[in-house]
């Protein structure tokens, strides 16, 4: 399950480390963002291995959107919840001009197809 969520960056919290069961390192950071709703909520995502990177050109107090997927998994007969982002966009960042790219890179729209009516016996 994907999903994506826009709000404001509230705060970066300490990452953490560990060795796995199996002996592989990991690491993990986790960040809290309040939507932009008639009524913000609070929501902590979690970042995993390399995934980190994501957050470290950006600071506290901007705009976000975050694509995440939901992950629950049962230990010992209680259910735990992950809220995992997968990707990190600051809102409203389009491109560096402020706009869309074109839809043709030279800026020139091509002439239409010409068509040549021999053999085709379509009305139009």
């Amino acid at each position: 399950m994907s999903m994506q969520v826009k709000g404001t960056l509230l705060q970066i919290l300490k990452m953490e480390t560990g060795v796995s069961k199996a002996g592989k390192e990991w690491k993990k950071q986790d960040f809290v963002i309040e939507t932009n709703e008639q009524f913000p909520k609070k929501v902590c995502f979690t970042l995993f291995g390399d995934k980190i990177s994501l957050i470290d050109s950006i600071s506290e107090g901007s705009e976000l959107e975050v694509y995440f997927s939901l992950e629950s998994r049962d230990f010992n007969g209680k259910w735990y919840h992950n809220i995992n982002a997968w990707k990190i966009e600051k809102a409203g960042a389009v491109n560096a001009a402020g706009s869309y790219p074109p839809a043709f890179p030279s800026g020139e729209i091509p002439p239409p197809e010409q068509s040549d009516d021999s053999g085709n016996d379509l009305p139009f």
